[in-house]
């Protein structure tokens, strides 16, 4: 397909990739509500059923970088139709899993087909759409669901699980996998880089292994703390990612080559949302500990008021991509971060008698940033990447954000237990006055920093994505008349 002629058909695709998009990052809160009903399940503790959690989170995240590429190299439409078979057996496997054991490889396998479906699906799209106005339109939907997604599993693994059982949390994506599969098989085209017929092994081995290393690193830094096993994991990754950079200096055909990280405006929109994603996360995973144990909310509850910031969500991603059009990418993804600063400012005022009034401005405000800074973050990282590299640049994109995500958990988890434990004398628990009031403090601070995690955002959209990011694309009917213009860099 060529840069500049768009799919007849690019709507529709829009639809059905955003319908795979949405279930996969669904997949990463909505178990979150469903634990409790797991462990009674299975008869588990919370230790072992965790890993559900991390298993998923590893294979997710160490492998994007690597799927991406390879649905440049193997053809977009299939590698992302194959993760979407993998996404319904896995899912079938999830939800009969009579062991918990059975259940942590189910997810593990559930993690690699997301790891391939997400850097498919967005390279898919960004080949239906040109560079531009359109495509940055589409891009506002994206991000969009994005927030719809993660946020709507607090709320749906609730009543799925109430109504329906843990299991169908997981069996959910059966039907909807399968109805992308028919859809798919015959609305997609196949697109592949042209002349890249074959993939770097050994790069890829050695960058997964070294993310992998990284993911799991922060992921149990907050709970083990410095001990030999964390020590040892992240000075393995250190050095894998140093032989992975040897291996690539030496490749004739690298996994990321070299022009992509000259180019400004992908490496900053990436700064961005690897620091958005760790104010994004880390200030959910503290508001959903300060609602549920310092205020006591059911996690339906927590998710019926999360759906404030579901809505703001989706009103700043949409209104973000229109507004980037007259006042520039750069300026719009400033102004989106500057509100995520604002929002968890104003969530470090909680106490510990709870104001509903306090969180759903906060949540509003917040959600309205949270959409404008991901979607023009992924308009400049993805800005005049060519077809050839669509697969790795939304690779890089998604491990971007995947890792924000790790590391904005780890912090602000971290932080709100050295605070709590700070401030709450020995021999208290959290059911006794103090214990709260200890629990509170803990989960201010951890507020405070994702602003200060949100603030790095900011800093990153200010000093790294190109003035010149002020001026997307014309619209693709002019840069049809003119083939030669370049791409916005």
């Amino acid at each position: 397909m060529s840069d500049h002629r768009p799919d007849p058909r690019r709507w529709q695709v829009l639809i059905l990739l955003s319908a795979a998009f949405f279930m996969t990052i669904l997949d990463s809160t909505i178990l979150l509500t469903a634990l409790p009903s797991i462990e009674a399940g299975l008869g588990v503790s919370g230790a072992a059923v965790s890993w559900t959690v991390t298993g998923y989170g590893l294979a997710f995240s160490g492998l994007l970088l690597c799927c991406g590429r390879l649905a440049d190299v193997f053809g977009r439409k299939r590698v992302f139709l194959a993760g979407m078979v993998l996404r319904v057996l896995s899912a079938l496997l999830c939800g009969l899993a009579p062991s918990v054991e059975y259940l942590i490889a189910a997810r593990a396998l559930q993690g690699v087909s997301a790891a391939i479906i997400a850097p498919a699906a967005l390279s898919l799209l960004m080949t239906a759409f040109p560079d531009g106005p359109e495509r940055n339109r589409a891009l506002g939907i994206w991000g969009g669901l994005g927030g719809v997604g993660a946020t709507s599993g607090l709320l749906l693994g609730g009543v799925i699980t109430d109504v329906l059982g843990w299991q169908w949390v997981f069996l959910i994506n059966v039907p909807v996998g399968l109805a992308v599969l028919t859809i798919g098989g015959a609305l997609l085209r196949e697109t592949r880089a042209a002349g890249r017929g074959r993939l770097n092994a050994a790069g890829a081995l050695t960058v997964t292994a070294a993310l992998v290393l990284l993911v799991y690193t922060i992921i149990e830094l907050p709970a083990r703390g410095w001990t030999g096993a964390t020590a040892v994991a992240l000075g393995s990754s250190l050095a894998l990612f140093a032989a992975f950079w040897l291996i690539e200096t030496r490749s004739v055909a690298p996994l990321v080559p070299a022009r992509l990280l000259r180019s400004r405006s992908l490496v900053g929109g990436n700064a961005v949302i690897l620091a958005a994603g760790m104010a994004v996360d880390g200030m959910l995973i503290t508001l959903t500990g300060y609602v549920q144990q310092a205020m006591g909310w059911s996690a339906l509850r927590f998710g019926l008021v999360a759906a404030v910031m579901t809505v703001a969500s989706v009103v700043g991603g949409l209104s973000s991509q229109r507004a980037a059009l007259g006042f520039g990418v750069r300026r719009v993804a400033m102004v989106g971060a500057a509100l995520l600063v604002v929002g968890c400012l104003l969530l470090t005022q909680v106490s510990a008698a709870g104001s509903v009034g306090l969180l759903l401005v906060g949540q509003l405000i917040f959600g309205v940033g949270m959409g404008g800074t991901f979607v023009c973050a992924q308009i400049a990282a993805l800005s005049g990447a060519k077809e050839a590299d669509s697969g790795l640049a939304a690779g890089v994109v998604d491990t971007s954000f995947s890792m924000g995500t790790a590391l904005g958990i780890a912090i602000c988890t971290g932080v709100a237990a050295a605070v709590g434990r700070l401030n709450k004398p020995d021999g208290l628990g959290v059911a006794d006055g103090l214990g709260i009031a200890g629990l509170v403090d803990g989960h201010r601070a951890a507020f405070g920093t994702a602003g200060l995690l949100a603030l790095l955002g900011l800093v990153a959209a200010l000093w790294l994505l190109p003035r010149d990011s002020a001026r997307p694309p014309r619209d693709s009917a002019e840069r049809d008349a003119e083939p030669t213009a370049p791409a916005c860099r």
